[in-house]
């Protein structure tokens, strides 16, 4: 890939879907959807539905909220509504305190609402995001707080939209993914593509999401967990961690679609920013149970990032899930990388 990032051509801005306020007391929620024009990486010039939510303080800075692969534009939620994926970090008084800031957040693009192009890129992400941000009237971010593919995304922001953005906070994201984790992936990839072409494509989605869970996790975790002896039941020994693995795997395919899971999941292994290009204030946050996203992978970016870049570690035994467990761990740093 080419270590000088492409011009990006302005954003032309089509037919606008009217968002929904929705008043909260002194707070206001909109999830609707704008359209865009974009230039993919992988594919030509298109119109692009962009999905978002962005609530909180009327007039108040705004921070883009991204998560993993998985997550969606529902990074907080209201009223009886399932909680959202970041729910315990985003609300009213928390760490990301509605009161004071606006939070943005979109649903990932896939090469289906690309048109024609070949795949989807973190580039063309963060280019539907700056798009989404100059329609809403946003005149800079706050910061950019990114998780996993998320932090990837913002990375890509901060190199190709560096004038609308503050601050930038990545946790388990790293410029590059590392070859091992790109290997991993693959072989699920594999699993999944193999299951639809043998007419097994749900099957083949759980163990794809089955082995993907052992790479989430830290080693201590499962340790803790698992290590208790098997149950002989229906002809075979179980062992314990085999149902903790198929629960997970039933329940991302009763919400996850196939064709979005092997697009955004290729769209990781794409992703390469030059971390030289990027003049934003950083915040890196690792654990050394990590093993998509090893820390001495966080120490190159802090390295070579252009503008000022701290790193924080925090030692937790899950993995690349720390950043969705350790509330109590990543409350006080995240406030003072906001502030």
């Amino acid at each position: 890939m080419p270590s000088q990032a492409s011009p990006v051509p302005p954003p032309v801005f089509a037919a606008t879907v009217s968002p929904v306020a929705v008043p909260r007391g002194d707070l206001t929620a909109q999830r609707s959807t704008r359209r865009v024009t974009l230039f993919p990486k992988y594919g030509a010039c298109c119109e692009v539905d962009v999905r978002y939510l962005w609530c909180g303080a009327p007039d108040a800075p705004t921070i883009i909220v991204q998560g993993g692969i998985s997550a969606d534009r529902d990074a907080v939620t209201f009223g009886e509504q399932a909680a959202g994926w970041w729910q315990s970090f985003i609300g009213e008084g928390s760490t990301i305190d509605l009161d004071r800031f606006r939070v943005l957040s979109i649903d990932w693009l896939t090469p289906r609402d690309l048109g024609s192009a070949q795949a989807v890129s973190s580039e063309d992400q963060a280019d539907a995001l700056a798009a989404l941000v100059e329609a809403l009237g946003i005149d800079r971010v706050h910061a950019f707080v990114g998780y996993s593919y998320g932090g990837m995304t913002g990375l890509a922001f901060a190199a190709r939209h560096p004038y609308a953005l503050d601050r930038l906070v990545l946790l388990g994201s790293a410029h590059r993914p590392h070859p091992l984790a790109t290997a991993q992936r693959s072989v699920q990839r594999s699993i999944v593509r193999l299951g639809l072409e043998s007419g097994q494509p749900e099957q083949a989605l759980a163990l794809a999401r089955q082995l993907a869970m052992t790479t989430y996790r830290g080693s201590e975790e499962f340790v803790r967990r698992f290590a208790t002896a098997p149950e002989y039941r229906d002809g075979r020994f179980h062992f314990p961690v085999e149902d903790y693995l198929e629960q997970a795997g039933r329940r991302f395919v009763a919400r996850f679609d196939i064709e979005r899971y092997l697009a955004l999941s290729e769209s990781i292994d794409l992703h390469d920013v030059c971390p030289e290009q990027i003049p934003t204030a950083t915040t890196l946050i690792g654990t050394p149970s990590d093993r998509l996203v090893p820390l001495a992978d966080l120490c190159e970016l802090q390295r070579r990032l252009q503008g000022s870049a701290t790193l924080e570690v925090i030692d937790s035994p899950y993995g690349h899930d720390a950043f969705l467990k350790e509330s109590e761990r990543l409350a006080p740093l995240l406030r003072d990388a906001l502030a």
